[in-house]
């Protein structure tokens, strides 16, 4: 496969009269694109905004984080199977607006939404105070059942993002990144004495509004299944969940996958890199097994070497995450978690649910339980008060100032177990 992204560079964001990218700026339709959202009859209203890097803007609750890009060829435009017609992604040109999100805000459905902020100490640990916002408010209509005003919400946010991106259809891109693999056996051909190295990506599936879809379907009905690394460049996996905001994989995130992206850098160079095997994660003892044990199978199969785990989520995942690392040492196949960590406010408790004595290699992306205060915004998009009721938040959070007091579980990507987000770690 062959997937070329041509990169249209945002350097600032506007509502206007017409869509439209002009030396960089963004100009949204503001009108166009409020009709078109409203003709989901679930939909009652429609609240457009746009927050900047640097600005002191609060936007909470978040529910989705989505690039707006097209596809120029080699595709449906949109996300099959889910907004558009089924199509394979991963292949031909996909032009994107580099450095612009649409950004989905509305009432609480479950309690974990999230907290970005453009500016200031909650600016350091979302990656999306760097990004240009244009942010979509749903108000749906009265009488929906929770799954249905999630499924609005975040379908809206979807045909929003295809809505702008659609300014990139005729564009010249300002640079064109290409992703090329061939088959399996192609590659280890040309790099024989490479390590061959998958990567195996655990998606949130429990239900109850924890969900992610793969060409819209539900991967909580589906066996763990391998994808080419393309694919989800290239639309093909969406969140649809409502895990806690601080390690839940958005899907802008998805489309812009950090451990897809290192294992694609090293391709040819260090290792051979094969795909990503996409697994569920299940509540039930019977479901971590089976997908664990599929997963070592396909992992085994493909003759591996090496294979880096990133799991979605904390507390109940982690035994999956520890099932499948102890089940890959067992049998040779050397294993790399990448997790992050509910350790308290003070760092000292048992960071994770699990542990196994094979699990000798783990990359943190940080303490989930870490409290931050966040200063008084001069403008808020969305409702300050959801933060009693995020996880991460509590009654309380929200100072007479204005400042919010709350755990990194409440900021969007704050601890990505995917690596997308700003936390390192100090060398001394």
């Amino acid at each position: 496969m062959k997937l070329e992204i041509g990169r249209i560079h945002i350097k600032d964001i506007q509502l206007g009269n017409e869509t439209s990218v002009k030396n960089g700026v963004l100009t949204v339709d503001t009108q166009g694109l409020i009709k078109f959202l409203r003709e989901d009859e679930r939909i009652k209203d429609v609240k457009l905004d746009v927050a900047k890097p640097g600005e002191k803007v609060r936007i909470i609750p978040v529910k989705d984080v989505i690039e707006p890009r097209v596809k120029i060829s080699g595709g449906n435009n949109g996300f099959p199977g889910v907004t558009a017609k089924q199509a394979q992604c991963g292949e031909g040109r996909t032009h994107v607006l580099y450095g612009a999100a649409v950004v989905t805000v509305g009432d609480i459905v479950g309690f974990q939404e999230g907290v970005i902020d453009m500016w200031g100490e909650g600016a350091k640990w979302t990656p999306f105070s760097q990004t240009f916002n244009l942010t979509v408010d749903i108000q749906v209509a009265d009488g929906l059942d929770p799954h249905t005003h999630e499924e609005t919400v975040r379908i809206a946010g979807l045909r929003a993002a295809e809505f702008v991106g659609l300014v990139g259809q005729d564009m010249q891109p300002d640079e064109v990144v290409t992703y090329e693999m061939g088959s399996i056996f192609e590659e280890t051909a040309k790099y024989p004495d490479l390590p061959k190295v998958l990567y195996a990506e655990m998606m949130i599936t429990q239900g109850l509004l924890h969900d992610t879809y793969i060409y819209g379907v539900n991967a909580q009905t589906i066996l763990p299944s391998l994808l080419h690394a393309n694919e989800e460049l290239d639309n093909a996996v969406i969140s649809g969940n409502c895990v806690a905001a601080c390690d839940k994989i958005t899907t802008y995130q998805h489309q812009n996958n950090s451990a897809i992206l290192d294992l694609y850098a090293q391709h040819g160079k260090e290792i051979n890199f094969l795909g990503c095997i996409m697994v569920p994660e299940h509540t039930t003892l019977s479901g971590k097994m089976r997908a664990s044990d599929y997963t070592l199978k396909l992992i085994q199969m493909l003759g591996a070497d090496a294979v880096v785990v990133s799991e979605e989520g904390y507390g109940n995942p982690d035994s999956d995450l520890l099932i499948i690392c102890k089940k890959c040492e067992k049998a040779g196949v050397k294993t790399v978690l990448i997790t992050d960590e509910c350790a308290g406010r003070d760092g000292m408790s048992q960071p994770l649910a699990d542990t196994v004595p094979e699990a000798v290699a783990v990359v943190s992306g940080g303490n989930v339980s870490h409290v931050v205060t966040l200063p008084p915004a001069e403008k808020i998009i969305g409702n300050v008060e959801a933060i009693a009721v995020l996880a991460g938040g509590w009654e309380g959070a929200l100072l007479e100032d204005g400042s919010l007091q709350c755990e990194l579980n409440a900021v969007i990507g704050a601890t990505s177990e995917i690596g997308y987000h700003n936390v390192t770690c100090r060398l001394y």
